[in-house]
């Protein structure tokens, strides 16, 4: 019998490949000055503003940000993106400890402004959450160019969007089992902080050295411990993203990040995107187009949302009914379009996707769900499939801007699992 995932697995001592380990506490440093608004930690002070800061303290911040720094050798370039660029690098007194290395890029109009805002929530939240399943961040530091470095885990097996589409690797229910206990685990840790991640997708889960999967890119993630507070209805890609986001809810909690996670889920049975909107024209991802057709494509694959199955859905700001009305699929259409889940998978993938958020299953029910408990048990993380050569594509899909999406990227793609061989 399976072990709950509900307990994350203790953290195996780091190889080579997998970087070093992360520093119990940062502190981001500008290297031309000053300290760059002290640790982004917001469970500590703030350093002094620069005018109260005396010439020793500046001298020392320039000092703790050069010996940084110098941790590290910056090799070759991974990937370029808008707003980054990801290099491969090295522990300097380790030759053999790769990291990367993201260089975040200030535009001239941001010189007086500061970072952009996803860059100081990537590292806001990567510098609070340590888990083995989400990214580690091992250093941040900055360079005369005032440019930010974060160093992160390096990470030679791409991840999980590259896997799925990769029609020589195979993989089974075992590897799908083990694939979405690390995710659940990082999701229940992430919100049991009160943290949305806020952008959940194959792309977004790196596969490091050891197997483990990690959740990357923090760009998007926002804390909720606030109720009252007004967030945006704009994030998460939208293949991913859940109704009432599409029909412009501005208060949310988790249970956006579960209909992703329900989506992901599907996305790895069926070894292509589940309720994937098919737009040929890349710029209507962004606009009330894409959200049209993605409603279309939800209610085709899920169900239409109506006052009947969703109280109170007539009320969200841009919620138009449907002139035709497709019931609440059933779990026998269910177990007939995902038929390696087993009748307990596809309950649990049900509770992922409900329409109304509130009936939505929680990331501590997840890992709760008897799902866990039935045969085959999770595949161990040092034999789950890997794919090699995936350093250069990680590189590329970590330097881009968070919330984007290529349609194109799953065109062609032919399913290829293995459920026969179940481990």
């Amino acid at each position: 019998m399976a072990v709950s995932p509900l307990l994350p697995r203790s953290p195996s001592n780091v190889n080579a490949d997998a970087g070093p380990t992360k520093p119990k506490s940062l502190t981001v440093r500008n290297s031309t000055s000053r300290p760059l608004g002290g640790s982004l930690n917001s469970n500590k002070s703030p350093a002094p503003s620069p005018g109260m800061m005396s010439n020793a303290d500046s001298d020392f911040a320039e000092k703790l940000n050069a010996d940084i720094a110098s941790r590290y050798v910056k090799g070759k370039k991974l990937g370029e993106g808008t707003y980054a660029v990801v290099y491969q690098g090295y522990l300097r007194s380790s030759p053999s400890t790769l990291v990367a290395i993201k260089k975040f890029k200030v535009q001239p109009s941001q010189q007086r402004e500061g970072l952009n805002v996803d860059t100081v929530r990537e590292i806001k939240y990567l510098q609070e959450l340590s888990h083995p399943s989400i990214v580690g961040l091992l250093d941040v530091f900055s360079t005369k160019d005032q440019n930010i470095n974060m160093v992160i885990e390096y990470f030679p097996n791409g991840n999980l969007e590259q896997l799925i589409k990769d029609v020589s690797v195979t993989y089974g229910a075992a590897d799908v089992k083990a694939w979405m206990g690390m995710l659940s685990r990082a999701i229940y840790y992430c919100h049991s902080n009160f943290v949305l991640h806020r952008d959940i997708k194959p792309n977004n889960l790196l596969i490091a050295a050891d197997g483990e999967v990690k959740l990357a890119d923090f760009g998007l993630a926002r804390s909720f411990a606030d109720p009252y507070a007004n967030m945006s209805s704009v994030v998460i890609t939208l293949w991913y993203r859940p109704p009432e986001l599409l029909y412009g809810a501005r208060h949310y909690n988790g249970a956006v990040d579960i209909w992703s996670m329900g989506m992901v889920f599907a996305e790895l049975l069926m070894r292509r995107p589940y309720a994937a909107a098919d737009i040929t024209d890349q710029n209507d991802m962004a606009t009330s187009v894409g959200e049209i057709a993605q409603i279309t494509k939800i209610c085709e694959a899920v169900g239409t949302p109506t006052e009947e199955n969703w109280p109170g859905v007539s009320t969200l700001p841009n919620y138009v009914a449907s002139d035709k009305v497709t019931p609440v699929r059933g779990k026998d259409f269910y177990t007939g379009m995902f038929p390696t889940a087993g009748t307990v998978g596809v309950d649990l993938l049900m509770a992922m996707l409900k329409l109304d958020p509130r009936k939505r299953v929680t990331a501590k029910g997840i890992l709760q769900h008897p799902w866990w408990k039935t045969e085959p048990r999770p595949t161990d993380k040092e034999n789950l499939p890997k794919q090699g050569g995936g350093a250069e594509k990680m590189g590329e899909d970590v330097a881009k801007m968070p919330g984007i999406v290529d349609e194109a990227k799953f065109k062609g793609v032919a399913r290829k699992l293995d459920f026969g061989g179940m481990k």
